[in-house]
């Protein structure tokens, strides 16, 4: 890491972007050894308040017979009461643009809150039933709150939890390991299409909220929600009997494939790049064995044998080799 720094600050120098005085106190103030603990702080914080909403959960939990449903409703409430008071109180009020609390702690004020508010908003909705049999109402009501103090506060951990919202209200659970294990895409194809379209409808947000300048960093959020949906999706179906439908989804892969590859290079995002790849992999495997699927290799089987081991190596010589061409093409 050091070495490609000091390589940069050389490019740097070399093209006429800095002095060579510049140049040198940049050699200078590296070799001082100094380093940051922003980032390892912002963990501990982020930690404190997992632990924190954990902690309310088992204290709700294990002791649910002796506090009482009311009083416990009543001491969640003021916690987020406080929490917002807060927050309210020393944030800058909305604006389109990136902005950024005077004081991190309060940042992840913002994040108890939200959290401590959906854990509210369920509690109260499981022991009373405020919305009746709607438990999709349950879902929503935390999810507007949570896009609402996402961009109020600019709050991407808040986003992510407003956007998971939002697909568990139309029926998906939006991690990838419950994506795989929970949501059976085979048996129902309206979740299928369903995942599709709100992948489509993040990408849709994320291009008209480029357009009129709106939190225009969040873009990188919604469009890694969209790329794990949408592929994900598509994978699933490309083992589907039904020609037409695997078909489609096939289509639906190729289309996403190269929207996220156009968006990587547009965001310099290295995660969106990888997945892509990833997915894409996945998929072209599975595309290929369902052209040929009704071919028989039975005389020359003894070759895929002996050419597998080398396909595979291949494949990861080249992915290894796009990874660090996408690397260098975005650092130039």
């Amino acid at each position: 890491m050091e070495k490609f720094k000091e390589k940069s600050t050389l490019d740097l120098f070399e093209k006429g972007l800095i002095t060579e005085n510049q140049f040198e106190e940049i050699k200078a103030y590296r070799n001082l050894g100094m380093f940051s603990l922003n980032a390892e702080l912002k963990l501990f914080l982020y930690l404190s308040v997992l632990l924190f909403t954990s902690g309310i959960g088992i204290l709700i939990y294990e002791n649910i017979d002796s506090i009482g449903h009311i009083a416990i409703l009543a001491i969640l409430l003021i916690v987020i009461l406080v929490c917002f008071f807060y927050c309210f109180k020393h944030s800058k009020g909305f604006q389109k643009e990136e902005t950024t609390f005077e004081h991190p702690v309060l940042e992840y004020l913002v994040l108890a809150g939200n959290i401590l508010t959906c854990i509210f908003i369920g509690y109260l909705q499981f022991q009373y039933k405020p919305f009746g049999e709607h438990y999709g109402l349950a879902t929503l009501v935390p999810t507007i709150v949570s896009f609402f103090c996402a961009y109020y506060f600019d709050n991407r951990s808040v986003l992510t939890i407003a956007i998971t919202g939002l697909a568990a209200y139309v029926g998906l659970s939006v991690t990838p390991q419950d994506l795989l294990s929970n949501n059976d895409f085979y048996a129902s194809q309206n979740l299928s299409y369903s995942a599709v379209m709100l992948g489509v409808l993040l990408i849709l947000w994320t291009i008209y909220s480029r357009r009129i300048s709106l939190k225009t960093h969040f873009g990188l959020v919604f469009l890694t929600f969209a790329l794990h949906i949408i592929s994900i999706a598509s994978i699933a179906n490309l083992t589907n009997f039904d020609t037409i439908t695997w078909l489609i989804f096939a289509l639906v892969l190729a289309g996403s494939t190269y929207y996220f590859y156009k968006e990587s290079y547009d965001y310099k995002a290295m995660s969106l790049y990888v997945f892509m790849i990833v997915y894409a992999y996945i998929g072209g495997n599975i595309f290929l064995f369902r052209i040929f699927e009704d071919v028989d290799f039975s005389g020359i089987w003894e070759l895929f044998v002996f050419l597998l081991p080398a396909y595979f190596v291949g494949s990861i010589v080249i992915f290894i080799k796009l990874i660090k061409n996408f690397h260098k093409e975005i650092t130039e």
